[in-house]
């Protein structure tokens, strides 16, 4: 008798067959997510077919049997053809996606656009090496992967880093030919001389990168205990009146800046939106910064501060001829105006700021009877954060700087670093910190040191909103991120001294040397490029090296979990923003590494590109502000602003072509890791292939300016 399985799998066959009888009809098998698997199927040999004819004379019921032998022919062909059908779509893809790469690379752009000749020199000069460093790495890996590949079908078959090579030291005779006996000293080179140095530079990142997620999830717990105790900044109230407006409240004389150059795209809405805050018209005065070099832009901006100049605004124009120090400088020269003095506090907004009529409201009287407060920071939001996958990504990373990093600090060590706008300082500590620096690119981060060193404290509302832009494009967001990574590492490096020096508690030298500088600023961009775009790779090479499974993937989604958190709608993008942000550690090793040693391109200043946007919420704010607070004076009518920002664009559009750019270090940084992930194949790490793989694609991506919009 058949055992109880075999019973039960024919009793199976039999009424499936009898259910599908019937008179001629063709059978149809209709598949639903098969459990059958290709590596269990065996060929039959010719023993089994003897048999099978053998037991269709003896049995009757064996034609059920041949018929079931026939579905599962049938079912067979058809995986095969589904196979077939999978094979020819991926080959179609990667012809699809070379045909992509060589119109990218005819038709687009590279990432050194030409300019003139010295600035030209310069630019190949201080990225020569970098560039040199890593198409290095590159090449040595094709050739590695090339000569793994021999060795592969030769018979080395490494399955674990952990090898056996009992058979090259106890049997030399053993290894026939030139390439064996060139693999086995390759084997012995790796083991004896690669292997130790490689993992001690990946240890060293490993604990590095430990101590910078810890510093994260302690981030995180605080936060977490702000929100579970509810902990806010609370202003005194103040029960007097305003003899002007007849309003209760503290107003005290508030000088507003809002510097820009050349941004022609946001003018309209910044100074409109400034122009509208709810202040008493006597003790406000605006300052609209223009350091344009662009006379239409000059034109544009003059005659918008004359527009709200008739309509009883409180507001100058200023422009400089001489661009020196830029933002700092022009900063800088404002508070040398006479008329200064008469103020007490500043608000500052970058071009494309957009504050709340009730922002001053809401942020200086936290300054009344707090005489040891220095700045009052507000949180940013972006009215365009949903425009592509770019802008989403970064508004995790800000969402987690604003409500974890500035939160946390500001509530219990009174100090963070200036965002530069959305802000209000006193200038009597600003001019006791010895005022704007030109000695850096990070001019907000700077004062913001020396205000501490000094003993000032800062407070953060995360609750205080105003609305701006991000980048849109990857070639704004890489220099701005360029920029923040670059200045941090040139202030370091010049208030090191100070810090030593100032009379602050051990505490704070601390968290400003170590925390703040070293392991947020140098460390963190320093592990994610060499751990995870150098050392990762090349392990694949040198498997006597290992990375564990932990690092390459658990501790890395657990961060990436946790920086998301502030910002829940984002979850769907989590596995993006990894990749993400270890493709943006090109760019900020780089940026860090020029800021540390003076590279030319440490002090180099571009304005990022602005597109304009503005939400309907704010315009229809605006409007009614005007009708409740501005009766019976000719205030521009945003609405006539918007329709007039939307028609340059319009005509802007159909004047510039949008091309994409190609970044030759993404792409080269591409092509190592897809060959480092080609690689592990070999040695079968399921997980450091995939990361490697989708790591590699990240980087294509980027390299060929798929991400974000294009530029004009």
């Amino acid at each position: 008798m058949a055992p109880p399985s075999s019973t039960a799998s024919f009793g199976w066959w039999k009424k499936k067959s009898h259910a599908h009888r019937g008179g001629g009809t063709p059978v149809v098998i209709k598949m639903e997510n098969p459990n059958w698997s290709m590596v269990e199927l065996e060929a039959p040999s010719e023993e089994d077919f003897l048999r099978a004819e053998h037991h269709n004379t003896a049995a009757p019921a064996n034609k059920t049997r041949n018929r079931n032998a026939k579905q599962l022919t049938w079912v067979l062909l058809l995986k095969a053809h589904k196979a077939a059908g999978c094979l020819t779509s991926i080959a179609s893809a990667f012809f699809s996606l070379g045909s992509l790469v060589r119109r990218r690379v005819a038709a687009g752009r590279t990432d050194h656009p030409p300019t003139s000749a010295d600035t030209h020199e310069i630019q190949k000069l201080r990225t020569r090496f970098f560039y040199s460093c890593i198409k290095l790495f590159l090449w040595l890996s094709v050739v590695l992967f090339a000569f793994e590949l021999c060795a592969y079908f030769k018979g080395w078959h490494f399955a674990t880093p952990n090898l056996q090579l009992q058979y090259i030291f106890q049997s030399p005779l053993a290894i026939k030919g030139a390439f064996d006996l060139l693999y086995s000293s390759w084997v012995l080179v790796r083991v004896h001389y690669l292997a130790p140095p490689l993992q001690f530079l990946a240890n060293a990142c490993i604990v590095l990168f430990l101590i910078q997620s810890l510093d994260r999830l302690i981030l995180c717990l605080g936060c977490f205990w702000i929100r579970f105790k509810r902990i806010k900044p609370v202003p005194k109230h103040d029960d007097t009146s305003d003899l002007e407006s007849g309003q209760k409240g503290f107003f005290p004389m508030v000088l507003v800046q809002i510097p820009m150059c050349n941004e022609k795209e946001v003018y309209q809405q910044s100074i409109a939106a400034v122009c509208n805050l709810d202040w008493p018209k006597s003790k406000i005065l605006i300052q609209v910064l223009d350091d344009s070099d662009d006379p239409t832009a000059q034109t544009l901006i003059k005659e918008e501060v004359l527009k709200w100049q008739e309509a009883g605004a409180n507001i100058v124009y200023r422009h400089r001829i001489l661009r020196d120090g830029y933002k700092a400088g022009n900063l800088k020269s404002a508070m040398n105006c006479s008329y200064v003095k008469d103020y007490e506090f500043v608000a500052i907004f970058d071009a494309d700021f957009q504050p709340n009529p009730d922002f001053l409201r809401r942020t200086v009287p936290h300054f009344k009877d707090n005489e040891e407060l220095g700045l009052v920071q507000a949180r940013w939001s972006f009215v365009n954060k949903d425009e592509n996958l770019l802008t989403r990504l970064q508004d995790i990373n800000l969402s987690f700087h604003f409500e974890v990093e500035q939160q946390v600090n500001g509530v219990f060590i009174n100090f963070f670093g200036f965002n530069g706008t959305a802000g209000v300082w006193r200038i009597k500590a600003l001019e006791d910190s010895g005022g704007w620096m030109e000695r850096t690119t990070v001019e907000d981060m700077d004062i913001a040191v020396r205000a501490h060193l000094r003993g000032w404290k800062f407070i953060f509302l995360n609750d205080v909103e105003c609305q701006c832009e991000l980048p849109e494009s990857y070639e704004a967001y890489r220099k701005q991120q360029h920029r923040w990574h670059s200045g941090p590492m040139q202030l370091f490096r010049l208030c090191l001294p100070d810090i030593i020096r100032a009379k602050i508690s051990m505490g704070k030298k601390f968290n400003l040397i170590f925390l703040f500088f070293l392991l947020r600023k140098l460390i963190l961009p320093f592990y994610s490029f060499t751990l995870f775009c150098i050392i990762l790779p090349m392990t694949m090479f040198i498997p006597e090296a290992e990375l564990p499974a932990w690092v390459v993937c658990y501790i890395p989604a657990t961060m990436s979990f946790l920086n998301i958190l502030p910002a829940p709608k984002s979850f769907p993008f989590i596995v993006p923003y990894l990749l993400f942000e270890n493709t943006m550690s090109v760019t900020k090793f780089n940026a860090m590494i020029s800021g540390l040693f003076q590279l030319g391109s440490a002090y180099e200043w571009v304005v990022t590109k602005k597109s304009g946007r503005s939400s309907e919420g704010d315009l229809v704010s605006l409007v009614e502000k005007e009708s409740k607070h501005n009766k019976g004076s000719s205030v521009p009518n945003l609405s006539e602003v918007k329709m007039e920002t939307k028609q340059e664009k319009m005509v802007s559009k159909k004047k510039k072509k949008k091309h994409n750019r190609i970044y030759m270090k993404e792409l080269t940084l591409a092509f190592l890791l897809l060959t480092a992930s080609a690689r592990s194949l070999l040695s079968a790490q399921g997980i450091h292939f995939y990361f490697l793989l989708f790591q590699g694609v990240s980087f294509l991506l980027v390299g060929l300016d798929l991400i974000g919009e294009q530029l004009d």
